[in-house]
This record gives C-alpha cells, structure tokens and sequence, in this order.
C-alpha cells in the first residue's frame, strides 16, 4: 500500500494557520469581501480574461457533465471574480461566505486552494485533511494558476471544488491542460490589441496556423504549423483560391464579402496525412488603417486535438468499463431508462440476466488483481460468444455483468441462453499458464410490456432470483418468481439477527463421531455449529452459513468455534469423559486467507492448553488454489502440532503434483459420493480411487454421510480407514455426547 506523501508547502501552511491561533474545527468566512460596485468594475476590468477563461471553464464543465463541481475563477489577489457549475454545491459555499467578490488569503481562510495556487505558480491539489479547516475535510480541490506568459505576469486562478468521494487526478490534468489554452488564449488577444495584424504574428514561431489571403480570397500567407496541421506544403497553397477549400472556404466568403467576424468556431477534419485534426477556428477582415479600407482576411486555427481526444476518452470511460470494453451500469441504466419510456409505444418484452461470478474475490485476493483482470477479460469474451450482435452485455460492478435480452420469443428462449452460459463454465480458465475454475450464478427477470413494474423494482427482482441461485448451490440460474421478495425479507431479518449472536453468543457446537472402521472405536469428534436463536430455536448452519461467508461475520464465527472446540476437548480431557482424541474443526476460506490465521491457532492452543496432536483443521481444495502461499501455511500449522485434512474431496479441482507436496494427513470422501456408492458404479469406482491414491501418498482416507450398513461394508471391502454418519451417530450436543457416551461406544462395536 502506498504511502500519501505531504507537499512541503502544504505543511508550511498548516503550520502558520497553527501557529497563527486558527482553530481547526472553526468554519472560516472569508473577512475581506468587495462592494457589489467594486465587483462590477472588477470584473470590467477582467471583462476579455473572464470571457476566456469562463469559455474553457464552460468547456470543463461540459467534458465532465454529470458530475458535481464546482469551477471557481479568481484575480491575482485572491478575490473570487466567477463561480459556475454545481448549484448544490454552489448554494452551500455562498452558505458559508464564499462567494463572488470574497477575498481567499492563508491568514483569512487557512489552507486553501486558491491562495496556494497563486502562490506556488503551479498545479496543486487539496484531498480531505490537506485542508487545516475540519469543514473543508469532505472536499477535493484543484487549483492552477494563470498569467500573461509573456512578462510573466500573475492574473489569477481556476479552480475546481468537488468532493473527497470523487477526487481523481484526471482533475488536475485537465486544469492544467485548460489553464495552457487560456494562456494561450489571453497572449494571443493582448498582442492582437497592440500591434498591427501583419507584424504582429511571428509566423514561423507561432504554435497556431495562420492563413492570410487578399481581398479576393487569393492565398498570400500559409506558415508552418498551417503546413503541419493541413498536410499541404506552402507552395501548394500560395495562390490558391481560399473559398474551394472543403474546410475553410465558407467561413472566408462570408469575412470577405459580409466582413463577418468568426470566434471559436470548433472544427474537425481529416488532414492531406490522413490524420483526424479538431482546432478552434478564428476569422476576420483585415482593414488598410490608413484609408479603412479592407484588403484580405486573416484566419488562424488552434490545434485542441489532443484536448478533444482526452475529452471523448473521458466521455467514453463514464459509459464503458475501462478493463474489458464492455458497456458500464450508467449506460446500461441509460439504455433501460430508453427502453422504459417507449414501453408504451413499443410491443417489446424485454429478459434481464445477472451474472455473478462465484469465488472470484478468493481468485482475486489469492493470485492478485492483475490474475483477476485477466480472468474477467476471459470471462468477458466467453459470454459474448453466447450471445447474439443485438444483445446488450455490461459490467456493472467487480465480478457482476448483466445482459439485457430483447423480444425474445419464449421463456425457453432465454433459459436457453442461461444454459449456454452456465456450459462456458465448465471448462478452465489459462491465464498465464495456471487454470484458474470459477463457476456463475444467473438470476433472471423478466418484463411484460403491461407490467406496472418500475426500472428500480425490476432490479431488485434480478438481484434477488441472483441470490436465490448461489443459496441454491451457485453454479446455475434462477427465475425471478414474487414469492421471492417474502424469502428477501426472511434474509435480511436473518442477517441482522446473525450480527446479534455474534455479539450475544447464541451459537452452539454438536459433536459427531469419527470412527475406526475396523475396530469400532471413536478416534475423534468433529464440530459442527447451530445456531440457538432465542425465538426461533436451533437454526442449521446451511441457513446462516452463506450469509455469514456473504457479510464477512464467518472469521469471528469460524475463530469462535476454534476456540469453543479446543475448550471443550481439554475439558473431557480433563474430567476423564474421553481419551486424548482429536478434535476437528472447519476453516472457512475467508479464514484461511487472513495473514495472522497460524498466529490464532497458536493463541487459541496456549489459552485453552491443549495438546496441539489434538486438533484437526479441515480445509477445502479450493483454499489450496495459491499453491505458494498454501503450502507455506499448512506447514506452519503442520509444526505445530496439528493435523490437517482436505474435506470433501473430490468436488473440486486439486492438483496431484500439489496435493502430495501439502502436509495433509487426511482425506475426507464427500458424502455425495458416498450416497450412491451402491447404486452408482462412477462413484463406486471415484471412492475406490480417492482411496488407493490417498493411501499411496501415505494418507488416511475417512468418508462422510455413512447411513447404511451397506455402505459401510463396501468402504471396508476398499480398506477406508474411517467413517462418520449417522449409521454410527448424529452430532450431539456436549450434554447429549456425555450422557450417552457408554451406549454409543458399545453401539459402534456391533455396528462396525
């Protein structure tokens, strides 16, 4: 993480304000404000300054349309001659004295923009607590300086205010770039004044094209920077007749024959080169002083190009994602507005589908974000293959696109394209040569052209069948249906609640066996969490779980349950109610992405003094995916004693060559594998093998959701070294555990 580095000056100013008694928390208005007769014939005296300097300022404010700030113009005193731009903000600074005619100095108004500026002579930038004032705190400011570059002549400042949410040193950049056009600008207009159109122009020198021709239109001047900007050699244009040019022509017909005067006329063009050009064109007679007599025109074009093309990038990111090219939400949100007002006018059904990649944050924040950019590149150029030219796909957030699916002909229609995307899925990901496995999560809605529906209300209805898609196992979609909006209200009690036994310790853990399957005896207990709500009663952990995973509570949650079960085991221990027997404990990915997980373990091992070969730690295949970083944490908490397991193991995409270089002491069988191990020959022959292989790299195997005594004997017959179900027992709770421990032992004796 970069470290924000304070410019000196900004220090030297917050020191004097200290040093001067100003209070920071005070709200400073401005002490020095002119009369309005005063700021009349101010701004008089300014009147051909402020008419360039508001033209550009107008020319900002249009550049970055749509966002709020405000463009402050100032004398070289620091008294404000011009504010324009957002009102809100507007209305709230003359709230607080700041307003046409205000005096801004550092001695007044503490650290401020506009005096920093004017003193400094070059860009500067306030963010937040840069200010001294605690009521500038929310504000972002951008100032620059502007003067007569000819004598160096100091004539104000343009600022820009808008607040510390939007700050973006794109700002300062085009302050800069408007603040050289303005100098530019004033330079040209000064010399104007004072010398004679013909001697005035160093035409080899000047940064603008200038064509001068004759009274009647014949061209007699054509510098370099014409030459250069047009394509076309002096020697091809001297003589030629200036009214057939395609681009000029008729703006000199009318200065010649109507003596029309042109200004900032903004043109663009393709030049003799081939190269798109865009300038600010200027035109006028040129009078014989003597006997007022006109005798040519005089035009010069200014070169913005560069300025325009960084206004149309600037124009094109406000609707397009920058990483993958896609359409952004507020053109999306633009497009839906237009669709929605000709709703009535157009017999049109229209399909939404929400696409949220499932895992990326653990991508993201496992193999760093350039990893993850890739991946949505990848992902990106997958769903476009899905779809049809006139389908609309956006990005709208991180790891969110949508896609906007019109007239189609049947809900089959749109479900079908869900499919095809659910398929892109299926297959890896290769981003510098790794795989990388996410899968995607759709919801969809849909709209009738007589729904009552508004464009809020119809996202929220996408929003939410998205949600109902990764509670239903992610990996698939789901159609919006109104029944939906009650489940909505259910989770959002559910997650307030959940904040609540978090901090009123509601949860609870139940323990199940682990059993030796051949002989019968309990070789360990795995904890399981409920969560005991004091109105509903005990709530499984497949109906919190997600949420806690979804709003960050699952790292308390899993901490607490490392804890509680270490605390519990030490407690038998110690009572003499079980032997010294492990104690495993899931970890959740959030967990076991988190830098200071072994320093927990260590901590939560030395409160609860147990013997570390005591505790069993589960893990995930997918927690495994940063091989470096993995195998670095496992083996510190293989020292310490703990022994690791990968749970259920074979539903996802663990490497080999990997697997046999973690320290992992055990495989767990998912149970899904063990339900239809009699039914099923594929599973039978999966388990087989996650059995073999788990023994050949000198592991112990244990499968889950044993429930028959058949299924037992079949992971007996493919040498399984132990099982957990509820053929052997259910999680109990410790009350429950303790009170029938000695039936439940003889139990697993008759029934191994």
């Amino acid at each position: 993480m970069s470290t924000k580095v304070t410019p000196q000056y900004i220090l030297d100013s917050k020191q004097m304000c200290q040093q001067s008694g100003m209070d920071p928390n005070e709200v400073r208005k401005p002490s020095v404000n002119m009369t309005a007769h005063q700021l009349e014939k101010k701004q008089k005296s300014y009147r051909e300054i402020l008419e360039v300097v508001s033209f550009f300022s107008y020319k900002l404010l249009h550049a970055l349309k749509g966002t709020p700030i405000l463009v402050v113009i100032s004398d070289e005193k620091g008294f404000i001659l011009e504010m324009v731009g957002d009102e809100t903000i507007k209305t709230t600074v003359q709230q607080l004295g700041i307003k046409s005619g205000a005096q801004f100095t550092q001695h007044d108004m503490g650290t401020n923009v506009i005096s920093l500026a004017l003193q400094q002579r070059h860009p500067i930038q306030l963010i937040g607590d840069d200010h001294y004032h605690k009521f500038l705190h929310g504000t972002a400011c951008y100032g620059v300086a502007f003067h007569y570059t000819d004598m160096d002549n100091l004539l104000g400042s343009i600022s820009i205010m808008t607040t510390v949410e939007l700050q973006n040193p794109l700002y300062l950049n085009m302050l800069s770039n408007i603040v050289d056009s303005i100098e530019r600008e004033l330079l040209l207009r000064k010399q104007n004044r004072k010398l004679n159109i013909m001697n005035q122009i160093m035409l080899s020198r000047t940064r603008n094209a200038i064509i001068i021709t004759d009274v009647n239109g014949k061209v007699i001047e054509y510098n370099q920077f014409a030459e250069k900007l047009s394509g076309f050699s002096r020697d091809e244009i001297i003589g030629k007749d200036i009214f057939n040019s395609a681009i000029t022509g008729k703006y000199f017909e009318q200065v010649i024959h109507s003596q029309k005067i042109f200004k900032d006329v903004e043109m663009k063009f393709t030049n003799n080169r081939g190269e798109t050009i865009i300038c600010l064109f200027d035109a006028q007679p040129i009078f014989d002083n003597q006997n007022a007599k006109m005798v040519g025109a005089f035009a010069q074009l200014r070169d913005i190009t560069e300025r325009y093309l960084m206004e149309e990038r600037y124009n094109y990111l406000a609707f397009h994602d920058e990483l993958t090219g896609l359409p952004n939400r507020r053109y999306f949100y633009h497009e839906l507005h237009k669709l929605f007002e000709i709703r009535q006018e157009v017999v049109e059904d229209i399909a939404l589908l929400l696409i949220d990649l499932d895992g990326f944050k653990v991508i993201n924040d496992t193999f760093g974000h350039s990893n993850g950019d890739q991946l949505l590149k990848s992902v990106t150029k997958r769903l476009r293959d899905c779809l049809e030219p006139e389908d609309l796909l956006a990005r709208i957030s991180g790891d969110e696109f949508i896609i906007l699916l019109k007239n189609y002909q049947t809900e089959h229609n749109v479900t079908a394209v869900a499919d095809r995307l659910i398929k892109e899925f299926n297959h890896p990901f290769t981003i510098n040569n790794n795989e990388f496995h996410t899968t995607a999560s759709i919801g969809i809605a849909f709209y009738r052209v007589d729904d009552e529906t508004d464009i809020e209300d119809y996202m929220v209805q996408v929003d939410t069948a998205m949600y109902k898609a990764k509670a239903h196992g992610k990996n698939g979609y789901t159609i919006f249906r109104p029944e939906m909006y009650k489940d909505s209200s259910e989770e959002l009690f559910l997650e307030t609640q959940l904040r609540k036994a978090v901090e009123q310790n509601e949860f609870v853990l139940h323990y199940q066996p682990q059993v030796n399957i051949h002989t019968g005896e309990m070789i360990g207990l795995e904890a399981l969490i409920r969560w005991d709500h004091p109105e509903v009663g005990m709530i499984p952990p497949c109906k919190f779980i997600p949420l806690a995973e979804k709003t960050g509570l699952i790292v308390s949650i899993g901490e607490w349950v490392l804890e509680e079960a270490c605390r519990q085991n030490k407690e038998w221990q110690e009572k003499k109610i079980l032997p010294k027997v492990k104690v495993s404990v899931n970890l959740s990915t959030q967990q076991f992405i988190k830098q200071d997980l072994v320093d927990v373990m260590k901590e939560t091992l030395k409160k609860t003094n147990l013997d570390p070969h005591c505790l069993e730690v589960e893990i995930t295949e997918s927690m495994a995916m940063d091989f470096s970083r993995a195998v670095k944490v496992l083996n510190e908490i293989s020292e310490l004693g703990v022994s690791i397991s990968m749970d259920d193991f074979g539903k996802g995409y663990s490497s080999l060559s990997y697997l046999k270089r973690f320290p992992i002491h055990s495989l767990k069988i998912d149970k899904s594998f063990v339900n239809d191990i009699l039914v099923d020959e594929n599973d039978a022959k999966i388990v087989g093998t996650i059995i073999a292989m788990a023994h050949g790299l000198g592991m112990k195997v244990i499968a889950e959701g044993v429930e028959n005594k058949e299924q037992l004997q079949y992971l007996k017959e493919q040498n399984c070294d132990q099982v957990q179900g509820y053929y052997f027992m259910k999680p109990l709770s410790p009350y429950e555990l303790e009170a029938n421990l000695d039936q439940m032992i003889r139990d697993f004796q008759n029934k191994k």
